[in-house]
């Protein structure tokens, strides 16, 4: 198609062409499809609450009470946590089954089966089938956070993959945007548009089938999983709009060779081989430094935590769009980071950020009854908040965990670390109303507790993968340890054993005529054989041997 220039875009970044941009435009929507469905319950909660204790009193003639509407409510926001994590973890078996390309194309039609749930509950008068919906659409988006990083990793040049890494997070803030401006009373947040509010899921799963099919499969699965040289070269063809693949081709065979033992690994395979340890648990931790932040608690309940703080409940919702601008623009302003700075250090400094933030959001929530000021200091330390994250964990978990694994362990090893965000993110979504009600103004104080730990554990354990391929990365871990010393990173070598003990002196009755000959022999072996790093040792030795020698000729 494009086959006969090296760029389509003059004024693009090398290796950034028509066709790569389209295909990252149409794996993308599976994350605005994410983020969406994640901020879209947060504003028409109080309407959410009144159907809810409607619909029970048509059933029954009862009053439910504020604790089981609350509870009902809980269970919608977090059963979308329960289905992605059931998603996240067949993606490693859709990866493999159907392809990065072949398996988000299915995932949609999930998606648009729990967007049609949700928007149709209230015409079946059914809270019940909004708590459906949320879940398929939550199945949805789990498997879409394990396929889209895979896709779009491998389907990136070296050079661009951390800031096309990052439009994954820019995915899913501009659907948390759109989701929050949509969700507004004068919008369709209301009694009677509530439904199309969440309907409007169904609109980034239409435009994938649409537009997803026209995109290449990702050459590294047509070649390495697949076998199918020819395809994954012409893929490549059409993602560098070059027929000058070669350099690509070559770096994915390396890597097919390093892994033709391990071909392709199940996850009880990956937890259990000693070589992907550390890898696995740097994956693992990342995503909790993604999800146990309090992040989710700002997306889910923002409007109630602005309220809490003394904002009416119309400038609470704007407050609320607020954060969603504020991760949009942040996340634009990371992607040229991402490939100058590294994924390490701005990780550090997002955590760092929100650690200070946290703090900042506990002191106002403390003392916002004894000035007015204070009620906008919560407003602002939560938007810094929102910008720390924006930078570091928002994106670059996704990112790292694909980057850290060969293409062998990848699918499964991505799988566990989606499992795992899912997971946390049901946890915070669950339990964080509680944690408001038994905390109090300190509900924020355990979010800083772990991000100091996770702070801690990425300046020492986390290596930075900025600029090296998928073969140097693994090759971090196939050593002893991966030391990090002022953000670079190094392997420490297994440690030898100690060498052997020099060899005693020979005796002073040897023959003058042997020493000189072992004397030729030390000059031969230096001049031909020995390394430079033994010079000090060959120095000591011919050193001996001529005290040695004259000690002979005195006694002769």
């Amino acid at each position: 198609m494009f086959r006969g220039s090296t760029s389509c875009c003059s004024n693009c970044p090398e290796g950034l062409t028509c066709s790569l941009i389209f295909a990252i435009f149409a794996a993308v929507l599976g994350m605005v499809q994410f983020g969406y469905n994640t901020g879209v319950i947060n504003a028409p909660q109080q309407v959410l609450k009144d159907f809810i204790t409607e619909v029970h009193r048509s059933r029954t003639d009862n009053i439910l009470s504020d604790d089981t509407r609350d509870l009902i409510l809980s269970i919608a926001v977090s059963i979308f946590a329960i289905g992605g994590m059931v998603g996240g973890i067949t993606g490693g078996i859709v990866a493999n089954k159907f392809g990065r390309k072949g398996g988000i194309l299915l995932n949609n039609l999930v998606g648009v089966a729990g967007a049609v749930l949700m928007a149709f509950s209230k015409a079946a008068w059914s809270f019940e089938m909004l708590i459906l919906g949320r879940l398929a659409i939550g199945f949805n988006c789990g498997l879409s956070t394990a396929l889209v990083p895979m896709y779009l990793s491998e389907i990136s040049p070296v050079n661009l993959r951390g800031g096309l890494g990052t439009l994954n997070q820019l995915g899913i803030t501009i659907g948390l945007l759109l989701s929050m401006v949509l969700g507004i009373q004068d919008i369709l947040g209301t009694d009677e548009r509530w439904p199309y509010l969440f309907g409007v899921a169904v609109i980034p799963a239409a435009l994938q089938l649409l537009f997803l099919p026209i995109c290449p499969e990702s050459p590294r699965f047509l070649l390495i999983t697949k076998q199918q040289e020819y395809s994954a070269r012409e893929a490549l063809e059409r993602l560098r709009c070059t027929v000058h693949v070669d350099d690509d081709l070559e770096e994915m065979r390396t890597e097919e060779r390093a892994q033709e033992q391990e071909a392709q690994l199940t996850v009880c395979q990956v937890i259990r081989s000693k070589s992907l340890q550390l890898p696995l648990l740097i994956g693992i931790v990342m995503q909790l430094s993604q999800q146990l932040t309090g992040i989710n608690a700002v997306f889910y309940y923002s409007t109630d935590l602005f309220t809490s703080a003394g904002l009416s409940q119309a400038v609470a919702h704007y407050a609320t769009i607020g954060v969603g601008v504020i991760m949009v623009v942040m996340t634009l302003v990371s992607i040229p980071l991402m490939d100058r700075a590294g994924r390490r250090t701005l990780h550090l400094y997002g955590l760092g950020g929100m650690f200070i933030s946290s703090i900042f959001i506990t002191i106002a929530l403390l003392v916002s009854f004894l000035y007015e000021w204070v009620t906008y200091l919560s407003v602002v330390s939560t938007l810094f908040f929102v910008v720390f994250f924006a930078i570091g964990p928002g994106s670059i978990p996704w990112m790292i965990t694909a980057e850290l694994f060969s293409h062998g362990p990848r699918p499964a090893a991505m799988s566990i670390a989606v499992f795992v965000n899912w997971s946390a993110n049901f946890l915070v979504g669950l339990v964080f109303p509680q944690m408001q009600r038994s905390f109090e103004n300190y509900s924020f104080l355990p979010f800083t507790v772990l991000l100091a730990i996770f702070w801690t554990f990425t300046y020492r354990k986390v290596p930075e993968t900025k600029n090296r391929t998928f073969e140097e990365i693994a090759a971090l871990f196939r050593r002893d340890e991966v030391v990090n010393v002022n953000g670079l990173t190094a392997v420490v070598p297994p440690r030898k054993p100690p060498a052997a003990a020099a060899p005693p002196p020979p005796p002073l009755h040897q023959s003058a005529e042997l020493v000189v000959a072992e004397e030729k022999n030390l000059e031969t072996c230096y001049l031909h054989h020995l390394p430079h790093c033994q010079y000090s040792q060959y120095q000591q030795k011919k050193k001996l041997v001529e005290v040695t020698a004259n000690h002979l000729e005195d006694r002769l």
